[in-house]
């Protein structure tokens, strides 16, 4: 009795993370995961991409670690399927340069995913640093630009309150901060980032908002920005890997693999596989009347008496 009421269920182990520097991002301004993120895509991709949607960052969406993890879908059917997400804007990549201590630089590619498809102007305006880093949707018009990053920051601050309610700070309190925070977007960081960052693991009351606020954003300040630029990141096509710019790659993929139909011929032609098993069959043969065994006779014949 006791064998029979365990649970059969088997639990598989978490999804593999990629080398830090690798596996997925989570592009900016996505809107909030619901039931029919994906319907507008075909059965196999919607499958793929809500998988890849729950993965958290950094994790290896690779298409050989896609194929293990996913044992309803060989590698045929995951490069196919990341090509298509990438025509409906799901889905780039990116290979930029990192310079370690010693000053030498090694590529990596960045693959950047998105639960909101976005058209490939967007994507464009995120790999050139175009867009808007306030991480809301619909930002208000010139706020990056007035002000400078003091003004960005006394605006951020200002929102704050709207995220959490703990964290609502008055109008000399936001002006008194704007100098730290805008120091955040100096070095590159969004509003996302800072926001996440202030409203992270928050204590069960936060009786001292400005003091709270103050301490953090000194506490997690994000580093500064190399000085030294590493070349243009250029954006890699998801088909067969080429590089270029993101203006050279419309939709992700570069002019062969638009030209072509995205699908991946899988092991050899029935042609191939024909003529193989017939050669097998030929040699199977000579083998046998080189043992003395004569041809094979057909078991439909009897022998004449």
């Amino acid at each position: 009795m006791a064998v029979g009421q365990l649970s059969r269920t088997v639990h598989a182990p978490a999804h593999p993370m990629a080398t830090p520097g690798f596996g997925k991002r989570s592009a900016p301004d996505q809107n909030p995961r619901h039931q029919g993120d994906f319907v507008h895509l075909p059965r196999r991709e919607a499958a793929i991409a809500q998988y890849i949607d729950r993965l958290p960052d950094g994790a290896d969406i690779s298409i050989k670690t896609l194929a293990r993890e996913m044992a309803d879908y060989g590698q045929c059917a995951i490069g196919t399927a990341l090509n298509r997400l990438t025509d409906a804007g799901h889905l780039r990549r990116r290979r930029i340069g990192l310079m370690d201590d010693e000053g030498n630089v090694r590529h990596v590619t960045e693959t950047h995913f998105s639960r909101t498809p976005r058209p490939a102007a967007w994507w464009h305006d995120v790999f050139t640093d175009s867009v808007p880093a306030s991480g809301y949707d619909n930002p208000e018009p010139g706020e990056t630009d007035s002000g400078g990053h003091e003004g960005r920051g006394f605006r951020a601050l200002a929102r704050l309150g709207r995220r959490e309610p703990q964290l609502a700070l008055s109008e000399s309190e936001c002006y008194a901060l704007a100098e730290t925070a805008g120091e955040w977007f100096r070095r590159g960081a969004s509003e996302t980032q800072l926001v996440y960052a202030l409203t992270l693991l928050l204590p069960g009351r936060v009786t001292h908002p400005f003091g709270f606020v103050q301490s953090r954003l000194l506490a997690k300040l994000p580093p500064e920005i190399p000085a030294t630029p590493l070349g243009v990141p250029m954006t890699e096509c998801v088909g067969c890997g080429a590089a270029g710019r993101p203006e050279e790659l419309p939709g992700g993929l570069c002019r062969p693999c638009r030209s072509t139909e995205p699908v991946r011929e899988c092991g050899p032609s029935p042609e191939v596989v024909r003529g193989k098993a017939a050669r097998i069959r030929r040699e199977m043969e000579v083998r046998r009347e080189e043992r003395g065994g004569g041809p094979r006779r057909s078991r439909g014949r009897r022998r004449r008496r």
